[in-house]
Parts: structure tokens; sequence; C-alpha cells
């Protein structure tokens, strides 16, 4: 939890406000990627790509 309190604190002050969407986007596609082991949502994630 500090290393996002962190980055946030970085990007505040740095006044990075473009890479939030890059992060998300990141943190979106390794959600998938843990969807994707050995779970019953990987057929439909598959087929998304």
């Amino acid at each position: 939890m500090a290393f996002l309190i962190e980055l946030w604190a970085f990007l505040r002050v740095r006044r990075k406000f473009w890479l939030l969407p890059i992060i998300l986007v990141l943190l979106i596609f390794g959600g998938l990627l843990i969807l994707a082991q050995g779970s019953a949502v990987a057929p439909f994630i598959y087929t998304v790509f």
C-alpha cells in the first residue's frame, strides 16, 4: 500500500498525470492474466483477444 501512496505522490508532484492511464491498463491486463490462470473465465478471456 505504501508503494501506491508514493506513486500517487510522485504523479501529483511531478505533474505526470498522463502516466495514470498507462498504469491502469497494465493493471487491467495483469488482472486478466491472473484470471486466465486456470479459471472458468479463461475461455471467455481468450475470445476477447
